[in-house]
């Protein structure tokens, strides 16, 4: 078993991050595709630069990261093929350790998503019809607290 690392993302990870924003999302018939994959990249760059993204590497290799500013989680990916395995988890679990709170938004299409917050201590706090996010897909606003699980 390979070990997880989690570091903070760098300029040159925006191509394995946007990477795996694309693979991620072809993994999901349901969702429509918005951007290109050159735009992902672009957008991975974008929130790196902020300073909103952490890594998760096994041998070397960016196999998932976190986009998440102050309390907001804006994105939580792993590679299609390194998904249960723990990648997300320690993402997590790494975010967990810097605050108190967390919140983040994630598609009701997305069931293997709800479980996961779900048995992470996450609770659902509220559903929309998607009228207020770009795909237009109804969504579910997730909560954790620190000590509430």
């Amino acid at each position: 078993m390979s070990t997880i690392t989690i570091s903070p993302a760098r300029t040159l990870d925006a191509g394995a991050v946007g990477h795996i924003l694309s693979a991620s999302n072809d993994m999901m018939p349901w969702l429509p595709r918005l951007h290109s994959a050159a735009e992902e990249i672009m957008y991975a760059g974008d929130m790196i630069e902020a300073g909103w993204v952490r890594v998760a590497k096994k041998n070397g290799k960016v196999v998932g990261f976190i986009a998440r500013w102050e309390e907001e989680i804006h994105a939580l990916y792993v590679l299609p093929d390194a998904q249960d395995s723990g990648v997300g988890t320690s993402l997590l679990e790494d975010a967990k350790a810097e605050t108190d709170k967390l919140a983040l938004w994630s598609y009701q299409a997305n069931s293997s998503a709800t479980r996961f917050y779900g048995l992470r201590g996450f609770v659902e706090t509220a559903r929309t019809d998607g009228s207020e996010n770009d795909a237009g897909l109804p969504d579910i606003r997730f909560e954790w607290v620190k000590g509430a699980f």
